[in-house]
């Protein structure tokens, strides 16, 4: 079992020998996962009436988009997210954190993170098709898909989903109240016009690397998988 003083403790803990390391971390990660400001605005009136746009020229656009969110995903979301659970992963272990965004963009891991990732999404997006309230429950079981990457890229696709959906099984609730009880700083973090957030979210990462090292020992404990398929570890 755990509790959320429990992972909340050591997560300060954590972050007290080396914060502004975390913060830098941070705030990479939240600005290729969204989690920063919103700069994007919408600009409404005009001059009036109606504009004609060709609807080849929509396909091209939309096209274009898609190409560009896709490549933006591949070659930054995707790497640097699994490069920063890497990170604070190995701050919850007190191990050698340092070039955890270079592991995730070496030669012989990106394509297994992006694989990975890309799988993740593509299956939460067919959730989330379905009904709202299936889509984020499997939001919560494969939370922790991108953690499991972050050590053992190799591991597979698949495997990694099915690991992450076993260590969630009853915990889904606890995990939701865990990030509810986030919502007090982040909103403090808003009222500074949203960049207090940034200063919050290395709280947020370390408590994640707690829950997912909680949990990954639970699942050890239990048969889902094994130490074999993960980094070695020294003790938690």
């Amino acid at each position: 079992m755990w509790t959320r003083k429990e992972l909340k403790s050591k997560a300060k803990d954590v972050l007290r020998g080396n914060y502004w390391k975390a913060l830098l971390v941070g705030f990479v990660m939240a600005l290729v996962m969204g989690n920063g400001s919103n700069w994007a605005t919408e600009r409404g009136g005009g001059q009036g009436g109606m504009v004609h746009i060709e609807p080849s020229f929509l396909v091209v656009g939309f096209l274009g988009l898609f190409i560009f969110a896709l490549a933006f995903r591949i070659l930054l979301t995707y790497p640097l997210e699994v490069g920063g659970r890497r990170y604070f992963i190995k701050s919850a272990l007190y191990d050698d954190n340092s070039k955890c965004f270079r592991f995730a963009y070496s030669s012989e891991h990106i394509l297994d993170v992006f694989k990975g990732m890309f799988r993740r999404d593509v299956q939460l997006f067919l959730w989330f098709l379905l009904l709202i309230i299936p889509g984020i429950v499997k939001f919560y079981a494969y939370r922790f898909v991108p953690h499991i990457l972050a050590e053992n890229p190799g591991i597979g696709s698949g495997r990694a989903i099915a690991i992450s959906d076993e260590m969630t099984k009853g915990h889904k609730f606890d995990m939701f109240v865990l990030d509810l009880s986030f919502l007090g700083w982040l909103f403090l973090g808003a009222l500074a016009f949203g960049i207090g957030v940034f200063f919050v979210n290395p709280y947020v990462f370390a408590t994640e690397a707690e829950l997912y090292l909680k949990l990954r020992d639970n699942a050890l404990t239990r048969g889902v998988c094994t130490i074999d398929e993960f980094e070695p570890q020294i003790p938690h």
